[in-house]
């Protein structure tokens, strides 16, 4: 297959072969004929040869054709182009102690917090109304915790399951699940991709594939402090530190509430902002608190912008050289010709 011509000029000779072509068919002044008997010669007619005196102007022309074909050089194109993606490593960890159980509005919708929550990350991860550009390519997984912090899902890059997994999420049944342990979610957040390198290499080994961990980050979002787990947060974040992991983290005011007397009155623990500022201001990472569920999107845009994700695309093109077949139909036409006007097709001066 021929893709383009290097040299396309070339083709400005086609116009030089009719002249060509009309040189050849001039007609060339006829020697005289020393025969006795010029009517007995005509008597005999034109066999085959005479009918076909044509063809090595034919095959000359064709070959001069191809000639021009070869020296315009074609040529085929084998471009390969390599996508690179230097993605984001982002663990989400969402809190689902009790307290999450509470009201609020987002979208002029009532619903929980973590319901909210799991709105709010979903578009995060896809894209949504809010603004939100998605984390397509991204290699992302899910952390809940209450008293206990548990990996929902690893780290993935298509994130089909891990969207299914977040809708399933719900506030534990069991009063011993009502804590909050942000320092193990913190740390178990922070194991999981310091080991995610390790894997991208192994399934870029095994799969050719070209991702590569741009930076890593963990958002976390919570509405209270930490009241279970071994670890304090600013422990968990000094290893995320070390790792080079950075935090953000958003905390919802208000803690938990409850109605005495008519008035609904807050009550249980509250985010305690001075400590999870320092864990994020430690890892280089940021702090919200927010005051009501209709900020959360407000807070994932802002870490959209900061967490960029780049993708490049390397594009290699190599000419294939396709000249040489015209080039030998050229010649070996030349050589056909050459064969018919000594032999079978000579004319006599």
């Amino acid at each position: 297959m021929i893709d383009r011509f290097a040299w396309p000029w070339f083709f400005v000779l086609l116009a030089v072969l009719p002249v060509l072509v009309a040189l050849w068919s001039r007609p060339k002044r006829r020697p005289a004929a020393l025969y006795s008997a010029t009517s007995r010669a005509g008597a005999v007619g034109s066999g085959w040869r005479a009918r076909l005196v044509w063809v090595p102007g034919a095959v000359r022309l064709l070959a001069l054709t191809l000639l021009i074909g070869a020296l315009a050089r074609p040529q085929a194109i084998n471009a390969e182009k390599q996508t690179k993606t230097e993605g984001i490593a982002i663990q989400l960890v969402v809190d689902r102690s009790r307290s999450m159980d509470e009201p609020g509005t987002l979208d002029g919708q009532r619903m929980t917090r973590l319901d909210a929550a799991k709105k709010v990350v979903a578009d995060f991860i896809t894209g949504g109304e809010d603004g939100l550009n998605g984390r397509e390519g991204d290699l992302i997984g899910l952390i809940v915790f209450g008293t206990y912090a548990d990996t929902l899902c690893p780290l993935v890059r298509e994130h089909t399951a891990l969207l299914e997994i977040l809708k399933g999420v719900e506030i534990p049944l069991l009063q011993s699940e009502g804590g909050t342990a942000i320092g193990d979610a913190l740390a178990l957040a922070a194991a999981r991709l310091r080991s995610a390198e390790d894997e991208i290499a192994r399934a870029r080994k095994a799969r050719d594939e070209t991702f590569e961990i741009k930076s890593k980050a963990i958002v976390l979002l919570t509405d209270g402090e930490n009241t279970a787990g071994q670890l304090r947060p600013l422990e968990a974040a000094q290893l995320a530190k070390d790792w080079g992991i950075r935090v953000y983290i958003i905390g919802i005011r208000g803690g938990a509430s409850q109605v005495i007397g008519g008035l609904r009155v807050n009550i249980g623990q509250q985010v305690n902002e001075r400590e999870l500022g320092r864990v994020a201001e430690l890892t280089g990472g940021r702090f919200w608190g927010v005051d009501n569920l209709a900020s959360l999107p407000e807070v994932y845009r802002e870490i959209d912008e900061l967490e960029k994700t780049e993708i490049s695309v390397d594009e290699h093109t190599e000419y294939e050289e396709r000249f040489m077949p015209l080039a030998i139909a050229a010649f070996a036409l030349i050589g056909v010709e050459l064969l018919l006007r000594t032999t079978v097709l000579r004319r006599l001066p």
